[in-house]
């Protein structure tokens, strides 16, 4: 279940048959056996050597008759097994251990010994990173389960393959490190974790727990930890020395606090309107949390909702915030807020700067103890109305209705102010060449606009016909060459973001 894959390096053939139906009864994993056709010639370890050859060559008939041949059924599961879900283990004897890099391969379970070069080739693969397709890196390391004994004569297979002359022993030694050093980092790891609040006053207070991460690199630092905490847990969960040699109330408190903090993440990027990336589902954290944490017991990651679907965004921040302190209602609509209004600026940088600077002012003065929980509550509800119903007390009537005029307005109030004294008259102005201007947009636009060039240069120098016409000439407002430059870029700016397609 964690999307990674495994190779079983089987004694024999017969070997490899008896690892399938072992695995088919446990039901927890798929697997398929790729050996090379039977020769009558092999030799079997197993007592009733007739019979294990009989059962090879019965499995080899069927796969023949499955996949019509040698050469289909050995792409096939080579396929499944770099691409697909499944297998998720393959059992091999030798013949394609080394022979193609499938980066997903984590595990390499070893039940019998190999040759220098093929070990380190092997080891080679099964070590290899892989990186998804959204560039995220979950596999750190590969992992060796040897029950052959071999990796005790590494560092002299290590000295001994020619592909590594010239190194010597102690640079190389390190290519292999036991599963009980990262296991050993556990209770480090887990103190990291909880140093990060070190300074809380009261160890069992979730909503101070929540507010001390208000700080966004707080936060970065609380997930690194708990990502390092919970995969260095998986793999000692993993280990049998581990659970045997652990008390288990130390192993209660681990799995404790993956679950508080797992909860305390996901109420965190709710409350501070962070988005879910990779790093929020690694597969192996995952896993850990299905198998050892009940899922009624682990918050869902939710991406921040949109504060324009009203009823859906309401119901979250009643559902999230019951039971919590008011500033935590607070939270949720202020950095929601804040997100959309990051999410639009370019579409209307005017309104938008406006009531971002307002949202920004409304969280520093709570976490600066300037208002109360119920005033920063209102001001962060006032804000997302006036967001979401694009609030503001002046906007000319000749505007209403048109919010593309309207963001071309806010971006020319300042040329407009800057040259003319009476402020009624300037925005009246602006009003005028905001309505102008967007028609001019409006005029121009084409299917496929922002792949034609010709049809962007006419509306840029439209525009610039209008300022020069008639906003400097017929109305004598003396915008410097400059300035009627900036306009025509900003204008085209805007339109880009309102207009995409």
């Amino acid at each position: 279940g964690t999307g990674f894959k495994a190779q079983l390096v089987a004694p024999s053939k017969a070997a490899a048959l008896k690892y399938k139906t072992f695995l088919d009864e446990l039901g927890e994993v798929t697997s398929e056996v790729i050996i090379s056709a039977p020769d009558e010639r092999e030799g079997f370890d197993e007592v009733d050597a007739e019979e294990s050859m009989d059962e090879v060559v019965a499995f080899w008939q069927r796969m023949m008759k499955r996949y019509g041949g040698q050469e289909e059924y050995g792409k096939q599961i080579i396929n499944g097994f770099k691409f697909g879900s499944d297998p998720e283990i393959l059992i091999v004897v030798d013949k394609l251990l080394t022979g193609f890099d499938a980066p997903r391969n984590t595990v390499l379970y070893l039940t019998r010994k190999l040759k220098e070069h093929t070990l380190l080739q092997a080891i080679a693969r099964v070590n290899r990173l892989y990186d998804d397709d959204e560039g995220a890196k979950p596999k750190e390391f590969g992992y060796i389960i040897d029950y052959a004994g071999i990796l005790g004569e590494l560092d002299q297979a290590l000295t001994t393959y020619s592909a590594f002359e010239g190194f010597e022993e102690a640079d190389l030694a390190g290519a292999l490190s036991s599963i009980n050093e990262e296991v050993r980092q556990l209770p480090q790891r887990h103190a990291d974790l909880r140093d990060v609040f070190k300074t809380v006053e009261n160890q069992q207070d979730e909503e101070a727990f929540e507010q001390f991460l208000a700080n966004e690199k707080v936060r970065e630092n609380f997930y690194g930890r708990l990502s390092d905490f919970a995969k260095t847990l998986a793999i000692a969960l993993s280990s049998e020395a581990f659970i045997t040699g652990t008390p288990e109330d130390r192993i209660r408190a681990y799995k404790a606090d993956l679950k508080r903090f797992t909860n305390l993440k996901a109420a965190v990027k709710l409350r501070y309107a962070e988005s879910i990336d990779y790093r929020d589902y690694e597969p192996k954290i995952q896993k850990l949390l299905d198998t050892h944490i009940s899922a009624n017991e682990v918050l869902k990651l939710n991406e921040p909702v949109n504060i324009f679907d009203a009823d859906a965004f309401q119901q979250v921040v009643e559902e999230q915030a019951q039971g919590k302190p008011t500033s935590a209602k607070a939270d949720i609509i202020a950095h929601a807020t804040k997100r959309a209004i990051s999410e639009r600026l370019d579409e209307d940088p005017a309104f938008y700067e406006k009531f971002s600077k307002l949202i920004q002012q409304a969280i520093d003065d709570y976490r600066a103890g300037r208002i109360s929980d119920l005033e920063y509550l209102k001001r962060a509800g006032d804000i997302k109305e006036s967001v979401i119903h694009r609030k503001t007390d002046d906007i000319p009537a000749v505007l209403r209705g048109n919010d593309h005029a309207v963001a071309c307005f806010g971006m020319l109030g300042p040329y407009f102010t800057g040259h003319i004294a009476d402020r009624d008259q300037a925005k009246t102005s602006a009003a005028e060449a905001a309505v102008s201007i967007w028609s001019i947009v409006e005029r121009n636009r084409v299917v496929g606009f922002w792949d034609n060039l010709d049809a962007q240069r006419r509306t840029m120098n439209d525009i610039d016909d209008y300022l020069y016409d008639v906003i400097k000439g017929e109305n004598a407002i003396p915008l410097t060459t400059e300035e009627m430059d900036e306009i025509i870029d900003r204008t085209m700016q805007l339109a880009r973001h309102r207009m995409p397609s």
